[in-house]
């Protein structure tokens, strides 16, 4: 989690000093880490009881992504 929490603070502090703060980019960003620690973390075996509680949350946030993803290409139809 403490990678998790490195890619966060790489990924706020790219933004800032680029002056393009996107919660869209953020969120995309955040969910692919969570994606790669979680799949580093859990065993093929044995998966402790947080780790199926956060493959819940993983879930909705993929849906989440998902409407973002199509909220993008409503945008890009539209014009």
């Amino acid at each position: 989690m403490v990678a998790l929490l490195i890619w966060v603070v790489l990924i706020i502090s790219f933004m800032v000093l680029s002056y393009q703060i996107n919660l869209e980019i953020f969120f995309v960003l955040w969910l692919i880490a969570l994606l790669v620690v979680i799949e580093l973390v859990s065993g093929t075996t044995v998966q402790p009881k947080n780790i199926r509680y956060l493959k819940y949350f993983v879930a909705v946030q993929v849906v989440l992504f998902g409407m973002i993803v199509a909220k993008k290409v409503l945008e890009i139809l539209a014009k």
